[in-house]
């Protein structure tokens, strides 16, 4: 996987000033030529950059951050917008000078390092040209725990399907529990016809080595009984119901609720706080062939429901609703499933803010404040109860895909919710998993969403301190 890396603390590092803007203008630091600085343009304006210049090139910088305020006093038009910097300073190691009381400095870190991640694996990539020494008092672990987090998902969602299929996607779960000393099981063939029938039934049309498999990751050590469920559809034709060819060309991060748990494993792994937690990944893909399962049939699942199969596109709740129903068995105090589930969710809120579900009004306040206080934000939906008769349909016991188009994120989540009876508080996620265009911090192609939120909110979460 990629590593993010700090620059090493050394006397070459070059500073960079955080200013802010006053009443009467910028807020300058002291020693710097404020002459030459204004007569620039530079008013401290937020991602304004001024170079200022000394033997031998650019020795100082100068970095506007606007009028000082958290995330919590409003929202940010740009999450990240010390990554900018990190995009436009000249090539070297710099460290920060000075910055206005009570800037966010661990995250502005967090943003540099997300700014310097690169995809290099079918071509060269240019190397990060400004590297970024880890500011005093920052966690400097933390930070590389969350940003390895985050590399690992993007890594995951940027490969495509042809080199990262269900065996793959294994490979990348196992090579998680090597570098944390977890234990994985994989189930698959018969085992997997019997005991996950809806799985096998969505896999089954893949071609040689591409066979279905649910895969359980489990990290050794006390802690609270959590699992993580995600999504890993490692492409989607639609099957029989064919998405159109524009549709399929992103469907490489149809697995993204898979890269967005291993993601979160690795930060809490890395952090010392993975003790009890589990991880089940549904891995398959939804292809087209003779074996290809189809409109109009009916799935027995694990917990005994059976599902009649209106549509074969919507295949990710099927898929997740075996591998939740076999997480409830064991009772865990908190479940969570993340997916790339459902159009519906990105007409409802877009790209950029991922939908959640959540019984538990303490707990989905507490994912709430977590996403806005450390930038990643999400935004609660309703479990809408009077949607229920939506997803029942005549001759089964649920409906994969009601008629009408309405309320189509609700009506998923309902149907999820219905195989999770035995778990203790229930969080659903319709994530996106990709970054349709470059902004601060967030390269275009696969990007997390939700990991954070969930990583700060968890001793809430789960009651532990």
């Amino acid at each position: 996987m990629t590593e993010p890396e700090f620059a090493p603390a050394d006397a070459a590092a070059r500073p960079l000033w955080l200013v802010p803007q006053g009443e009467d203008g910028p807020v300058w630091p002291e020693g710097v030529d404020s002459g030459f600085a204004a007569a620039t343009g530079f008013a401290g304006r937020p991602g304004q950059l001024c170079l200022l210049p000394g033997e031998g090139g650019v020795s100082w910088a100068l970095f506007g951050v606007g009028r000082p305020a958290t995330p919590a006093d409003r929202p940010a038009r740009e999450r990240f917008a010390l990554a900018r910097a990190a995009e436009a300073l000249p090539e070297g190691a710099w460290r920060i000078a000075g910055a206005p009381a009570g800037y966010d400095m661990a995250h502005g870190a967090l943003g540099w390092l997300f700014a310097q991640y690169r995809f290099g694996r079918y071509k060269t990539a240019e190397p990060p040209r400004a590297r970024l020494v880890c500011p005093e008092g920052v966690d400097r672990d933390a930070v590389l725990a969350m940003a390895a987090g985050e590399y690992l998902a993007r890594d995951l969602i940027n490969t495509p399907a042809s080199d990262l299929g269900p065996a793959e996607l294994e490979e990348a779960a196992r090579d998680l529990a090597a570098r944390h000393g977890a234990s994985v099981d994989v189930i698959t063939g018969d085992a997997l016809v019997e005991g996950f029938p809806m799985i096998a039934a969505v896999g089954r049309a893949a071609g040689s080595g591409r066979a279905p498999r649910l895969i359980d990751l489990r990290f050794p050590g006390e802690g609270p009984a959590v699992t993580l469920v995600g999504k890993g559809v490692c492409f989607d034709t639609g099957g029989l119901d064919i998405k159109p060819s524009a549709s399929m060309l992103i469907m490489k991060k149809d697995m993204g609720g898979a890269a967005n748990v291993l993601g979160l494993a690795e930060t809490l792994a890395r952090l010392g706080r993975a003790g009890g937690l589990r991880v089940l990944i549904p891995a398959v893909e939804n292809a087209v062939g003779p074996d290809s399962f189809r409109p109009g049939d009916v799935l027995a699942s694990r917990k005994g429901l059976s599902v009649e199969v209106n549509n074969t596109d919507a295949e990710g709740r099927l898929v997740l609703a075996d591998a939740l129903a076999y997480a409830a068995e064991a009772q865990p105090a908190l479940l969570i499933s993340m997916a790339t589930l459902t159009g519906a969710a990105r007409v409802a809120l877009g790209p950029d803010l991922p939908p959640f579900f959540c019984d538990h009004d303490a707990a989905a306040e507490a994912l709430f404040c977590a996403g806005r206080d450390h930038a990643d934000p999400i935004w609660r939906m309703p479990f809408w109860e009077p949607y229920e008769a939506m997803i029942e349909p005549a001759i089964a016991d649920l409906d994969n895909a009601p008629s009408g188009g309405f309320a189509g994120a609700i009506t998923a989540a309902l149907f999820l919710r219905r195989f999770t009876e035995g778990a203790g508080t229930y969080v659903h996620f319709d994530i996106y998993g990709w970054q349709p265009s470059a902004a601060p911090g967030r390269p275009k192609g696969g990007v997390g969403q939700g990991m954070r939120a969930i990583l700060h909110a968890l001793p809430a979460l789960t009651g532990v301190a």
